[in-house]
């Protein structure tokens, strides 16, 4: 890839906080087409600035970015309405992007682009999102003290050797949110309670922390077993120092192999409903589906890729292959209401 150069302007939520919500990213007309695209996106700007840059020197399109936690973005442009400036809504995980779809701040767009290189089963079925990169969720062990020979699914956690030995994030995390939600679309809701209501007991603290916190809890003897995504463990084992040792000392089991196998998720993204440059938002999201970004986000986030035909990278690939589990991503955001209901009464915090 060549060498990319500094993008002409990025913004902070922060300092977009300073401006009113009426003003536009540019001093464009509103209405009228430029050769720019402005971009609301959810993703650490490390994780995609070369790949905006790499589509301005193929395209021409200057892309405006603006980052921000995915709650704030999406409150912006519920605010913005019409007025908003954003042209492409990027966000991580299917129930986020449900969130958006359900608020109003999407639009429907057809591509047959985009209906190509993404599976049915990542996109949403309305057309207002695409997934970009998946990550798995699996169980993840300690080499030392858990032979992978006593796992099997996440509904074996609940079974009474793993009694104070689990490490999960707590019951707000969207992440686990949707497990719980495709639980109740592969399982229904009685099953998942049961699995929640069961899970909660075996915890090994009360859930605190991100994913890496989970994996450094196994390194330090916290717990034995934890669940969390692949992507962060991938960071990891590519980094050096403790972070790379603690991740040489985790092993992935992947859950549910003989049945439904184990759960996956997105990133993605869509075009915002009053998009002022929409053919260009358009073009941004098919480039982010093509084949050399695809591999890009796959070697530069441990993420697998949407698209078959580009392979994973070799630290995941070491990781092992696996089945996944099949439903179509929009029924996470259709469950999460419920999941969140099942959570709460199971005591999860």
């Amino acid at each position: 890839m060549r060498a990319l150069l500094p993008r002409p302007l990025i913004w902070t939520l922060a300092a977009m906080a300073a401006t009113t919500a009426s003003l536009p990213l540019t001093g464009c007309s509103p209405g009228a087409e430029t050769e720019e695209v402005n971009l609301y996106s959810a993703r650490q700007e490390n994780l995609i600035a070369p790949l905006l840059e790499q589509f301005t020197d193929e395209t021409g399109i200057e892309v405006n970015l603006v980052t921000g936690s995915a709650d704030a973005l999406l409150q912006r442009l519920r605010q913005e309405g019409r007025n908003s400036p954003a042209d492409v809504f990027i966000t991580v995980d299917a129930g986020r992007l449900h969130q958006a779809h359900a608020a109003g701040v999407l639009q429907a767009i057809e591509s047959e682009t985009l209906e190509d290189n993404i599976p049915e089963r990542y996109r949403d079925p309305d057309g207002e999102w695409f997934g970009l990169s998946m990550r798995a969720r699996p169980i993840m062990y300690h080499r030392d003290r858990v032979d992978p020979a006593e796992l099997s699914t996440y509904e074996a956690l609940t079974d009474e050797q793993w009694e104070g030995r689990i490490c999960i994030r707590s019951s707000d995390n969207v992440y686990n949110q949707s497990l719980v939600a495709s639980m109740i679309a592969s399982e229904g809701a009685d099953a998942a309670q049961a699995w929640v209501d069961g899970l909660v007991p075996n915890l090994a603290r009360r859930p605190q922390g991100g994913d890496r916190d989970q994996i450094r809890a196994l390194a330090d003897g916290v717990c034995d077993v934890a669940v969390a995504n692949t992507y962060y463990l991938g960071l990891m084992l590519e980094g050096d120092g403790r972070d790379r040792d603690v991740a040489e000392q985790i092993g992935v089991f992947w859950p549910n192999q003989d049945d439904r196998g184990t759960h996956v998720n997105v990133s993605g993204a869509g075009v915002t409903a009053h998009a002022p440059n929409r053919d260009n938002a358009i073009r941004l999201i098919e480039y982010l589906s093509s084949a050399e970004a695809q591999e890009w986000y796959a070697e530069a986030n441990q993420e697998y890729p949407i698209r078959d035909d580009v392979p994973t990278s070799e630290i995941l690939a070491d990781l092992g292959d696996f089945i996944s589990d099949d439903i179509d991503l929009y029924v996470l955001g259709k469950n999460n209401a419920e999941a969140v209901r099942i959570m709460d009464r199971g005591g999860w915090r």
